[in-house]
């Protein structure tokens, strides 16, 4: 559907890199199944990225009063990226647009006593290894700003970055300009510093027609500061063909009311298949809004550490159930983009 726009185990490709085609120069299948883009590789387009982000952008990404197909397909009044809304088959539903959840109230996470109750969404208090891995997306599709989430996970370059397909490429439409991710968001600081996009990856079906089951993007980032994203904030280990039903913590930056993006938030809980059966996809109980999109889903997560296991990214919620955040699982399709993301 076409939106607005075991651990780590290497396993050979069953293709290598291979060149844009001809007329093409910065779009090339990666590998089998892996569609890859070309973001800033030189200095002075690194430079260029970096210096589009002011604070005065970062802070209003979406202007005011903005007409044309972004804004009618439902753009976010934050600016942040719209959460993806499907409807349900059958029946066909009517709302275009998820309505947001009351607030939920802060949970006190504090070190090793740190609670494992479900919740559907509660601000992130009890610090960890998660506040530095987890950030927000800045992002330019069809000439407007917009934000996600994301978050580091350790790869063998040291740059890997994990986050929703359509906060990488607006599915069979264009890829994403002036990306940056800033890992440690605090409001108005960056306190690890701003990476740059050098190459984007996505899975070919979700480049090909925004299959929602694909929903992943993964993107390889310039170091920031004279260090690599590994070196400056570590990164979450990423899982491939674990069970289903595993209870996990989802992070994000929701951007929408009541949420303003200022802060990190989380829900936890059970993960369930998709009771649609549109997707193969899994659900959790989440009241996270817009610009939450991408923020990554921790199994086997210790709150002491805020270490866990990344095995999906917030995707879509249906029209019906606006409580209840769906991810891609991570198979096969997603270890291959990664095995392509780190080798570039």
């Amino acid at each position: 559907m076409t939106p607005i726009p075991a651990l780590i185990a290497a396993i050979p490709l069953a293709a290598g890199l291979v060149g844009a085609p001809s007329g093409s120069p910065d779009s090339s299948p990666a590998s089998a199944g892996v569609v890859q883009h070309v973001a800033a590789r030189t200095g002075a387009e690194q430079h260029r990225v970096l210096g589009y982000w002011t604070p005065e952008r970062m802070a209003g990404a979406l202007p005011a009063g903005l007409l044309g197909p972004v804004e009618t397909a439902g753009r976010a009044a934050s600016g942040a990226l719209p959460l993806r809304v499907l409807s349900p088959r059958p029946p066909a539903q009517t709302s275009s647009t998820a309505k947001a959840a009351p607030r939920s109230p802060v949970v006190p996470v504090q070190g090793a006593g740190a609670p494992r109750v479900s919740t559907s969404g509660a601000r992130w208090a009890a610090g960890g290894a998660v506040t530095r891995t987890t950030g927000r997306v800045f992002l330019t599709l069809a000439g407007v700003d917009y934000v996600c989430s994301a978050s580091a996970v350790s790869s063998r370059n040291l740059d890997v970055v994990v986050t929703a397909g359509h906060c990488v490429k607006d599915g069979a439409g264009a890829w994403a300009e002036n990306w940056a991710f800033v890992p440690g968001y605090e409001p108005g600081r960056r306190p690890y510093g701003t990476f740059t996009a050098r190459r984007m990856f996505v899975p070919e079906p979700w480049s090909r027609s925004a299959d929602d089951s694909d929903d992943l993007g993964m993107v390889a980032v310039n170091p920031s500061g004279g260090r690599h994203l590994g070196q400056a904030v570590g990164g979450q280990e990423i899982g491939f063909d674990l069970p289903r039903g595993r209870r996990a913590y989802g992070f994000g930056f929701p951007a929408d009311p009541p949420y303003d993006g200022r802060r990190l938030i989380y829900c936890s809980g059970d993960l369930h298949g998709d009771p649609n059966g549109q997707t193969g996809d899994q659900g959790m109980r989440c009241d996270l809004t817009a610009g939450s999109s991408g923020g990554p889903w921790l199994s086997s997560f210790d709150p002491a550490t805020g270490q866990g296991v990344v095995t999906s990214v917030s995707s879509f919620k249906y029209s019906d159930d606006p409580g209840t955040m769906y991810g891609p699982y991570f198979g096969r399709q997603a270890r291959r983009v990664f095995e392509a993301a780190q080798r570039a």
